[in-house]
């Protein structure tokens, strides 16, 4: 029995409780990926503290909880109850969407025409230096409260857009404003090697991040005044080569932050290999990973972050997530939301994923919850619906989880609530009046 105890939340009676994982486990592969945890006619526990407390059958945790109050209960009677949803790449923070540019990427031109003739990244740098922290936040704040309405509670947030150590480290005030005024959760990360700044020389801007924005970042990280979790290098042809992208991570890592970088995207960079040797936590794209980069990342078990929306919206050819399943790799989704790539979703990222890549509902939703968390060195926390977790869900209004991904673009009226450490951050009130299909 619990006694007398007061409690933030009780789910009750959910015909279906997704779990996902139920044994601690850090990530799925292979045929954990495959099989998700699901209890029926289920309730849960969150405790004042913001973590779970219980998750069983309805009428033991009824009995068990006899005596409790609860701040709220929601009745979730033919509805289910997920994990909320882990976004592992973004680029959120910027000035000076990229409209024009979808339309030229309609008439035929590609990523690096685009970037060389200078839109792309240079674009969105010009426009972000301009804008001021105040302008730079209230448009970060609104889009993380469209990706919480679309289900997500935990989002990798990059810098990127400055280029300059005055403008990265303003995206990562940003960033850091967010987090503590914002219940969604926030993995940050450094992403000043992003592009080549013009006037540098790829060798120029890599030793000036080493000799001045990591040492200024180290500064701020102890002084407590920037949280940063990971360290970001857009490994490419053009870009950062395999040697100054080794000299960053390293770098990085030295100062504490967890490597996670793109790599090998548009061309074979054998970034995957770079990654496994440096203990990287994660790489992200991987369109055109090499086999023997999949075999290096299973066994550094370093996540494979893919990403629908990008292959989808560049035309690109698709990850091999079923390959790097089979090898045992970690695979991990994220949306890639930026200017270039401009989808909040993480259902929409599942349904591509299942759809293009190949990948099952089962594994795309582990993807999208327990190996996103991984893939940020969060999954001792979030990822799963277990007791000690931080108690971060979705309500979605079916009798069936798989709504979640089978309806594309349908989560508008389908989630009908988002919580966060056990508290209603969004209820959608559509939910009591219309059905989901």
């Amino acid at each position: 029995m619990a006694g007398r105890q007061r409690h933030r939340l009780l789910l009750e009676n959910a015909e279906q409780l997704v779990l996902v994982c139920g044994r601690r486990e850090p990530y799925l592969r292979r045929d954990g990926a495959a099989g998700l945890g699901v209890l029926r006619a289920a309730s849960l526990v969150v405790g004042l503290d913001g973590c779970i407390k219980a998750v069983g059958q309805a009428d033991v945790i009824r009995n068990q909880f006899s005596e409790a109050t609860f701040e709220r209960i929601i009745d979730c009677s033919g509805k289910c109850v997920l994990p909320g949803l882990v976004d592992a790449h973004t680029h959120p923070v910027w000035a000076g969407d990229r409209v024009h540019e979808f339309a030229m990427k309609l008439a035929g031109a590609s990523y690096m025409e685009i970037h060389q003739a200078g839109g792309g990244i240079h674009f969105t740098v010009e426009h972000t230096r301009k804008a001021t922290e105040d302008e730079l936040l209230t448009a970060f704040q609104q889009r993380l409260g469209r990706m919480l309405r679309a289900g997500s509670t935990l989002v990798e947030c990059k810098s990127g857009y400055g280029l300059n150590l005055e403008t990265e480290l303003k995206m990562l005030r940003v960033i850091e404003r967010a987090r503590k005024s914002m219940d969604i959760g926030i993995s940050s990360t450094y992403c000043g090697a992003h592009a080549v700044p013009k006037g540098k020389t790829a060798t120029e801007a890599t030793d000036d991040i080493i000799n001045n924005h990591l040492p200024k970042l180290k500064e701020l990280k102890l002084s407590g005044e920037i949280n940063v979790n990971n360290i970001d290098v857009f490994c490419e042809k053009g870009v950062f080569d395999v040697e100054s992208t080794r000299r960053i991570l390293e770098a990085g890592k030295d100062i504490g932050l967890q490597i996670n970088f793109h790599g090998d995207e548009l061309h074979p960079m054998k970034s995957a290999e770079l990654g496994a040797e440096l203990g990287a936590r994660a790489i992200s794209h991987l369109e055109e990973v090499s086999d023997e980069g999949i075999v290096a990342m299973a066994r550094a078990k370093c996540a494979a972050v893919l990403l629908p929306t990008t292959a989808y919206m560049l035309r690109l050819k698709q990850p091999q997530a079923r390959k790097m399943l089979e090898e045992g790799v970690i695979v991990a989704l994220g949306s890639d939301f930026n200017p270039n790539a401009y989808c909040y979703s993480m259902p929409m990222v599942m349904h591509l994923a299942c759809v293009n890549m190949k990948m099952s509902m089962n594994e795309a939703l582990a993807a999208a919850t327990i190996n996103a968390a991984y893939a940020l060195g969060k999954s001792d926390t979030h990822g799963s619906l277990e007791v000690g977790k931080q108690g971060d869900l979705l309500i979605i209004n079916s009798s069936r989880w798989e709504h979640l991904i089978y309806q594309f673009g349908g989560h508008e009226a389908l989630i009908n609530y988002v919580i966060v450490k056990g508290k209603v951050i969004y209820e959608n009130e559509r939910c009591e009046t219309m059905r989901s299909y």
